[in-house]
């Protein structure tokens, strides 16, 4: 499997990135061409054949994706790589962008197919990563963190607090070919995946009648 590279919401594009329209939420609406997008971004041009390999398809089923996303803007012919017998892909963008309120009420259906693949996505890179954490070497083991930090805030707050988490990640080494071909020694891929979950129908647990609260202070996620 593989990262997408996805940013369902945000205050604003980046550099090479993909703002999706209709067309282009419908075309991502699918767990499948969601993966190939995010192969191709991580690792660089490929084929049908070997993609599909490495999602578990057969190699029709990658070719039918990778022509429906072309058609869409999100990945082209390396026209360098093919020959004959095969066509080689190569992506356009390196993430996408998904903010717009309105798209996302004219399109509800697309929406949350679009979203739910992110998701599940996000779920198995965290389970790969946990997969793997024994055989990490003991330095990169000890930056693996997982937390959840319950805050009781006003929506203008929030994106606040979005944007500043934005600011602080945007200032580090960015995971894409010419940064990594130029990073220092020792410099792998990390990623940092934030999830803003409003809770607006929470009900807040009472405290208890020694006034303790919650013993832990995170919620189990």
């Amino acid at each position: 499997m593989t990262e997408p590279s996805e940013r369902p919401h945000g205050p604003g594009p980046e550099t090479n990135a993909a703002v999706l329209d209709a067309k282009g939420l419908r075309a991502l609406a699918h767990p499948v061409r969601l993966q190939l997008v995010g192969l191709l971004r991580k690792h660089g041009p490929s084929t049908a054949t070997r993609l599909a390999e490495r999602l578990g398809v057969n190699s029709g089923t990658a070719s039918y994706h990778l022509r429906q996303l072309g058609a869409a803007g999100f990945v082209e012919e390396d026209a360098e790589r093919g020959n004959a017998r095969e066509r080689w892909w190569r992506a356009v963008h390196q993430s996408t962008w998904f903010d717009d309120p309105e798209l996302a009420e004219r399109e509800p259906e697309a929406t949350m197919a679009y979203l739910q693949s992110v998701a599940a996505t996000y779920t198995l890179r965290v389970q790969r990563a946990l997969n793997e954490l024994q055989t990490m070497p003991r330095a990169w083991r000890d930056t693996f963190d997982m937390s959840d930090w319950p805050l009781r805030l006003t929506p203008e707050e929030a994106s606040a607090l979005h944007e500043e988490l934005r600011a602080v990640v945007t200032r580090y080494r960015q995971d894409t070919p010419e940064e990594a071909a130029t990073a220092p020694d020792g410099a792998e891929r990390v990623s940092v995946i934030t999830h803003f979950l409003p809770e607006p129908d929470a009900t807040s647990a009472p405290a208890d009648s020694s006034g303790a609260g919650s013993g832990s202070g995170t919620e189990a996620s």
